[in-house]
């Protein structure tokens, strides 16, 4: 009996050192929900739609050919670099600098709070058409021609069609734009080393595509098949001087001169 008696005792103490509970009325409820309401919505008025975190810088990155500037990025990027950061459409802002010939591929980002990121990997040529009105077309590994200069850029081979008599008549068959292509292809291949070494890329027929070394030295290609691995016989018979090389075929090259 006497324990009960602690045991209510100790209850009732217990009931009274435990703080009140705090109860909102509706009315309170409805007060926090209001403000709570107000907070987001400034929140997202600040951020989508006010000035207070607009676009003020366009920061451009990977720009080291110095053929392509900032001012021509942000150019391409027009009004999809204005106002509030947060709406910024990137899929749109990245199709924008893409249509930039010299891009080759393009990253935009948001820097909070009023930067926009653009990460920009440039075309490299690695071979230069001859056009008609005498200038020279840039070529990319992946056959894109993306500039023309008045001079073709240095350490790269310039394409020519000197096409034979049996070239001209399979015309319908393999036309001009495929033999392009085909030297394109072997251009693209070629060593760094070697490439710098190249002056032409001549085209006599689909199977006969020859290279002139700047020292003056020929190169008999045959045809863009097995370029790989003609790129790599190619190296090793380079350290021995000659006037001609024929890596035509591959498992079996020749030197002479």
């Amino acid at each position: 009996m006497a324990e009960q008696d602690d045991e209510e005792e100790f209850g009732a103490e217990a009931d009274e050192a435990r703080p009140p509970r705090l109860r909102l009325s509706r009315r309170g409820v409805t007060v926090l929900v209001a403000l709570g309401a107000l907070l987001v919505g400034g929140l997202v008025w600040t951020v989508f739609f006010s000035a207070a975190l607009d676009v003020r810088r366009v920061a451009v990155q990977g720009l080291d050919s110095g053929q392509l500037t900032s001012d021509e990025v942000e150019r391409a990027l027009g009004a999809t670099a204005r106002g509030p950061l947060a709406r910024v459409d990137l899929d749109e802002a990245r199709a924008e600098v893409a249509k930039v010939p010299r891009v080759a591929e393009v990253e935009v980002w948001r820097g909070w709070p009023h930067t926009l990121r653009v990460k920009v990997t440039e075309r490299r040529p690695v071979a230069a058409v001859k056009a008609d009105d005498g200038r020279f077309v840039q070529v990319d590994a992946r056959g894109v021609e993306f500039a023309t200069e008045p001079q073709p850029p240095s350490g790269v081979p310039v394409v020519a069609l000197q096409l034979s008599g049996p070239a001209q008549d399979a015309l319908p068959v393999v036309d001009r734009p495929s033999l392009v292509r085909a030297a394109i292809t072997v251009a693209a291949g070629l060593p760094p080393a070697v490439a710098k070494q190249a002056g032409s890329l001549t085209v006599y027929s689909y199977d006969d595509i020859r290279l002139q070394l700047a020292s003056g030295a020929t190169v008999r290609w045959g045809s863009a098949e097995q370029t790989a691995r003609k790129a790599g016989v190619l190296t090793a018979l380079l350290a021995r001087k000659a006037g001609n090389y024929d890596v035509s075929a591959p498992d079996a090259p020749a030197v002479s001169g």
